[in-house]
C-alpha cells in the first residue's frame, strides 16, 4: 500500500492517475480525512493501512504564482519545510521509506563550469545566499531537513508541463502571459516526472536526491517558437527588456531560472525524453477548449 499526500493537486493528481492506471494499491488522503500535518495522526494512519511507501506531493506554492508566498510566509514555511520534517519523523517512526517532491527552483543560472547543477551542488538561490524568493528559500530548507535522511527520495521537479491545458501548466502560462521574460531553463514533463519517480521505488534505486528533469534545456524564445508552430500560428509575443524590467513591472520577487543535470537519474536506467521532444509531443497532443 502506498500513501499519497497532496493527491488532489496538479502533481499529486497525476501520481494518483498513474498509480490507478498501473493497478498499484494506494490511498490518497486529504487533510479533512487525516490531518497529516500532525505527526502522531500520520503515524497512526500509516500503521492502520500497513503502508509500505509514502509519496509526498503536499506543499505550498502560492496562487496564482510564487508572488503570493511573499504575503503568506507562515503558510509557505510550514507547507514546504515544517511539514517535511513532520512527515520524515512519522515515516521513520513507522519504519517505511518515502519520496518527497522537491523543487529545482533552489538554483539560478548554471554551474561555474557552464554545466547544469548536479545533486551534490549546494543551492545558490536560497535564504543562505540571500537572493531568492520566499518560496525557493523554504524549498531549500525542506531539503536541509532531509540532509541525513537514509530512506527517502528527493525528486526535484522543475517547471512542470504536459499536454493538458491548466493554470499550473508551463505551456498554458506561456500562452496566457501578456509579456514574457527571456530565460533558459530545465523543465519536467509531468507524466515523465511521475513515471520516473515511481520507477525509483519500483526498481529500488538508491535513496537520495534526483533531478527529475527532461535532459537538456530550452529558452523562452524556443518554447514560444513551438507554440507559434503548433498552437497559436500568427501569434506575436512581447518580451520584457531585462530581468530588472520584469521585476519592476510584473513581479514582486525574483524568479529561479536554471539548468539542472539529470544524468544521475539516467544512470539508473530510468528513461527520460529530451526536453525538446517532450515539449513537441505535448503541443502536438494539446487538449484544451481554447488556448487564446
Amino acid at each position: 500500500m502506498i500513501v499519497l499526500l497532496g493527491a488532489t493537486g496538479y502533481v499529486g493528481s497525476s501520481f494518483a492517475q498513474t498509480l490507478k492506471g498501473r493497478s498499484i494499491d494506494y490511498v490518497g488522503i486529504s487533510r479533512s480525512q487525516v490531518d497529516y500535518t500532525n505527526g502522531d495522526q500520520l503515524f497512526d494512519f500509516l500503521k492502520q493501512v500497513n503502508a509500505r511507501f509514502l509519496i509526498n506531493c503536499a506543499g505550498y506554492t502560492g496562487k496564482p504564482n510564487v508572488d503570493a508566498c511573499e504575503l503568506e510566509k507562515a503558510e509557505c514555511l510550514f507547507g514546504n519545510a515544517v511539514l517535511v520534517g513532520r512527515i520524515r519523523q512519522a515515516c521513520e517512526r513507522a519504519g517505511i521509506p518515502w519520496g518527497h517532491v522537491s523543487s529545482g527552483c533552489i538554483f539560478t543560472g548554471r554551474r561555474a563550469d557552464g554545466l547544469g547543477f548536479r545533486e551534490e551542488d549546494p543551492p545558490n538561490f536560497s535564504f543562505r545566499t540571500n537572493n531568492c524568493s520566499f518560496y525557493s528559500g523554504t524549498k531549500a530548507l525542506g531539503e536541509e531537513i532531509l540532509t541525513d535522511c537514509e530512506s527517502c527520495y528527493q525528486w526535484r521537479l522543475r517547471i512542470p508541463f504536459n499536454e493538458k491545458d491548466s493554470p499550473r501548466n508551463y505551456i498554458s502560462k506561456m500562452i496566457r502571459y501578456q509579456r514574457l521574460l527571456q530565460a533558459e531553463n530545465s523543465l519536467s514533463q509531468l507524466q515523465d516526472f511521475v513515471d520516473a519517480c515511481l520507477e525509483c521505488w519500483l526498481r529500488r534505486v538508491p535513496f537520495g536526491i534526483y533531478n527529475v528533469t527532461n535532459p537538456g534545456s530550452v529558452t523562452t524564445r524556443e518554447v514560444v517558437a513551438m507554440i507559434q508552430k503548433y498552437l497559436c500560428p500568427g501569434r506575436n509575443f512581447e518580451f520584457f527588456e531585462s530581468e530588472d524590467d520584469f521585476l519592476s513591472k510584473a513581479a514582486k520577487t525574483p524568479r529561479s531560472n536554471c539548468v539542472l543535470d539529470s544524468s544521475k537519474l539516467l544512470a539508473t536506467g530510468i528513461p527520460l525524453r529530451a526536453v525538446q521532444d517532450a515539449l513537441e509531443w505535448s503541443m502536438k497532443h494539446w487538449s484544451a477548449t481554447s488556448v487564446a
